[in-house]
């Protein structure tokens, strides 16, 4: 703490008025308002906070440090919203079964990832109800192109000395759909976790709310309500391929510059999914991602 009473704290979950916070002294999740100063700077989960105690059950965030990274998206209109701040890592969870795997919109995530310039990591939990060919299967898809990607058993610890490893000072989100084992892979790390109530610092839709940290030496995993809502912005076909790494080399050797990879003419980019070169669960992506449709559910290749 500080001579002014101010203690750095992380925010891992924001409602209008309020913020979830940990300071980096304690263990202990806070909910705390923000000062009129620290409203209008927008906070996400992530962000770096100066917060001070002015009475025994009221905290409030007095100062938010300057971001060294924004992670955002384009919305309606042309407008941004920031999604979370000072993150470095993207970690998608993805259940084999139950639910049922989606694998475009995993493609979509790691996309998501390398358009904004942050490494994605791929962890896929369940496989002891999915089978462990089909574990691997999966998991060799995405390490050939260069995800790193964990079979994670977190109730039994498969895996997870080798997450902590992979996340050892990195800044991580984690983001997947509900059911996914996102709250097994926390407790097994050793999280942090809060469930609360934000509605009473501001007007709106947020009510309860749930949020987790791990704390990774000097650097942090948050999962946080709000965030699991990602979509690339829109782009060129030449640029969404880009973010398919294995589609790069040969999209040299179609015959057109400006080749889209649907259905022109000697593409290189077809010829390496029909030789099995590229996975057609991932190819089937690309095109929806370029077409502009919705991820839609897809089984393993």
């Amino acid at each position: 703490m500080s001579d002014d009473g101010l203690r750095r704290a992380r925010v891992i979950a924001v409602g209008r008025n309020a913020a979830w916070i940990v300071a980096e002294d304690e263990s202990e999740p806070r909910l705390a308002s923000l000062r009129k100063g620290a409203r209008h700077a927008m906070l996400v989960p992530g962000d770096l906070v100066e917060a001070k105690q002015i009475a025994d059950d009221r905290v409030v965030v007095d100062t938010v440090h300057p971001r060294s990274f924004a992670l955002v998206r384009r919305t309606g209109g042309g407008r941004v919203k920031t999604m979370a701040a000072n993150v470095d890592t993207i970690a998608v969870v993805a259940a084999l079964v139950e639910p049922p795997l989606h694998l475009a919109m995993v493609d979509r995530l790691v996309a998501f990832a390398l358009q904004h310039e942050v490494d994605p990591l791929l962890l896929l939990t369940k496989a002891d109800l999915a089978g462990e060919d089909a574990a691997e299967r999966v998991a060799a898809t995405y390490r050939a192109v260069d995800v790193p990607t964990l079979i994670l058993q977190p109730k039994a610890g498969r895996g997870i000395d080798g997450l902590r490893e992979l996340l050892a000072g990195r800044r991580a989100l984690l983001v997947g759909n509900s059911g996914v084992g996102k709250s097994s892979i926390f407790r097994a790390l050793g999280g942090i976790g809060v469930v609360g109530d934000l509605s009473r610092f501001g007007r709106g839709r947020q009510t309860t709310t749930s949020a987790r940290l791990v704390r990774l030496g000097a650097g942090f995993l948050i999962d946080s309500p709000g965030i699991g809502e990602f979509e690339l912005d829109p782009l060129p076909a030449a640029e969404v391929g880009w973010l398919f790494p294995e589609m790069r080399e040969p999209a040299t050797r179609c015959r057109f510059a400006d080749c889209r990879h649907l259905t022109e003419p000697d593409c290189a980019v077809r010829q390496a999914v029909a030789e099995g070169r590229i996975a057609p669960s991932r190819y089937a992506s690309y095109e929806e991602i370029v077409a502009g449709t919705p991820a839609a559910p897809r089984a393993a290749n």
